[in-house]
């Protein structure tokens, strides 16, 4: 399929590419549509030609504030339009945006600005706050912009230092004239998590997100007429995936400042939204609200929604109407594996794509057969498609792309047809008894009680220095479960090994901004008066699947 020289038309994956995938040129590209929508913040729209206009304006604002090209600008707010205005203002003088997780405090934050190097930061009043509680005398920032203006709090007494030049974001104003900045220049450095060492920043090349949205649009099957929606956050790769998707397809965004279960279709219906974008865990708590007689009263058909059990996708799709699409990708990766709503398997991630090579190995990186699970090396066949390493960080990333394939750290089988399915992360398996237990696996049964809204498994130590498992779970509202009741339950429908051990109703999980457990926290807890112990109530598990209470 050729590429369309009209300007709101798609430019689908694995068509003939535009030679120019740096972000500049698409924003000029797409300036040809004028005053159609391209992204929607509350009430406030902002057209395709007035991005660009504004992407120009916001570069010549950083370029006057002394960021050269390769500088690192930190952009430290929630969901606004100033983020994209600086994001993609980075992207047009060359300069290197670094979005931070809104959420990130103290070591964590001042790791985050110390390895970016970042020499200006643009930051919403909590954001400002935050920057109380690091060591300014580590860092190289110079300059501090206020993205809330008068209503920031003021720095803490002499914590700040004088050096650094504070005020608000000046308002945008001329353009300047693009860098031309290359396909595989960095873009972005985001952060990963952390959650089992320091993050470390995923460097994000132009054509990156090209591609991201280059392959959305192909599998969400993505169209000019199409309204987007997303609560997700922007400084994470899902929603910044979601913007460029919107930008090559000629569709609109719309983009909220966070997730509500309550407000979802009435936001849905408000917008029009076609299309929308959730995680697993925000599923499972659409489907534990209360049925309403609105609950299908919406135009929204499909989902970008992976980490869904089968089971629950089927009755997601038959409350909500919303078809649940599955999929792989990371901050590292991209749209690597999955496929079209109507090609979907349920609990199947999906094929890999077009572009993209995926094996499944052992330990040493020898490929496995269909049906032995492994982990999910990648790489790609188009320049720049994926990140380029982790930012100041030579051993990380000779590890994670050893032998020329980034390694996934997520195991995953491949059944007869091609398809992936999701089992773990592999820092996430559980050891007991000679046995690895998938965590994930042990969720999906969980997850699949009635009675259950949210589950997250996760090893404790034992009094035999190995592994035990537990889980800590979250009851659907006006729902009442005894932990022996959950455990006749999972006997049938896991090994026996894998039936936990330790059960702990929570009101609600320690989350991530972007949807995800926080497992570490609740590793930290572990075990505590208030878990339930199956071992001490007498309840064990046999071999043979059955269970007896001693």
């Amino acid at each position: 399929m050729p590429v369309h020289e009209d300007a709101a038309q798609p430019v689908m994956a694995g068509s003939e590419v535009l030679a120019d995938r740096s972000i500049p040129a698409l924003l000029t590209r797409r300036a040809a549509l004028g005053d159609k929508p391209l992204v929607i913040f509350g009430d406030t729209r902002f057209g395709y030609g007035e991005m660009a206009a504004r992407a120009a304006a916001a570069g010549a604002l950083l370029r006057d504030a002394g960021v050269a090209r390769g500088d690192r600008v930190a952009i430290f707010c929630g969901n606004r339009i100033a983020f994209l205005d600086l994001f993609l203002g980075c992207a047009w003088i060359g300069a290197v945006a670094v979005p931070i997780n809104h959420f990130a405090r103290g070591p964590q934050l001042q790791h985050i600005l110390g390895n970016s190097g970042a020499r200006l930061i643009a930051a919403d009043a909590d954001g400002a706050a935050a920057l109380d509680h690091v060591d300014p005398s580590a860092l190289a920032l110079a300059e501090v912009w206020l993205l809330d203006g008068e209503n920031s709090p003021p720095p803490a007494a002499g914590h700040w230092p004088a050096a650094w030049k504070v005020g608000p974001m000046p308002p945008l104003d001329a353009g300047a004239d693009a860098a031309s900045p290359r396909p595989g220049d960095m873009a972005a450095i985001i952060y990963t998590s952390g959650t089992t060492g320091p993050s470390k920043g995923v460097c994000c090349p132009h054509a990156q997100f090209y591609w991201w949205g280059a392959h959305s649009v192909d599998l969400l099957e993505i169209e000019a007429r199409d309204v987007l929606l997303t609560t997700l956050p922007l400084f994470h790769v899902n929603a910044l995936a979601t913007f460029f998707s919107a930008l090559l397809s000629g569709a609109t965004l719309v983009v909220l400042e966070r997730f509500s279960a309550s407000g979802f279709t009435d936001a849905l219906r408000k917008h029009r939204a076609t299309v929308t974008y959730l995680l697993g865990a925000m599923v499972s708590i659409l489907q534990s609200t209360p049925p309403s007689d609105r609950d299908n009263d919406h135009p929204t058909t499909r989902a970008l929604a992976p980490g869904v059990s089968a089971a629950l996708a089927a009755d997601f799709r038959a409350r909500f109407g919303i078809g649940a699409v599955d999929g792989y990708g990371s901050t590292e990766t991209n749209f690597v594996i999955g496929d079209r709503l109507a090609d979907q398997k349920p609990g199947s991630m999906g094929r890999v794509r077009p572009g993209f090579t995926a094996r499944v190995v052992d330990e040493e990186d020898n490929e496995l057969p269909p049906g032995v699970p492994g982990e999910l090396v990648v790489r790609a066949d188009e320049p720049f498609a994926m990140a380029t390493g982790y930012f100041e960080m030579a051993s990380a990333t000779v590890a994670a792309w050893r032998n020329l394939w980034l390694h996934t750290g997520d195991r995953v089988v491949r059944d007869a047809d091609g398809r992936f399915t999701f089992m773990d992360r592999i820092k996430d398996a559980i050891r007991r008894r000679g046995e690895n237990i998938s965590a994930y696996e042990v969720e999906q049964v969980l997850a699949s009680h009635p009675a259950v809204a949210q589950a997250a498994v996760f090893p404790v130590r034992s009094e035999l220095t190995e592994d035990e498992v537990m889980a800590a779970v979250v009851l659907k509202e006006g729902m009442a479960l005894d932990p022996v009741a959950l455990l006749d339950y999972c006997k049938p429908r896991m090994s026996y090994f894998s039936v936990p051990r330790y059960v702990l109703f929570a009101d609600r999980l320690p989350m991530t901004e972007n949807g995800k457990v926080q497992k570490y926290r609740l590793r930290e807890i572990g075990v505590t008066p208030e878990t339930w112990d199956r071992e001490a109530a007498g309840y064990t598990v046999g071999r043979g699947g059955g269970a007896r209470r001693a």
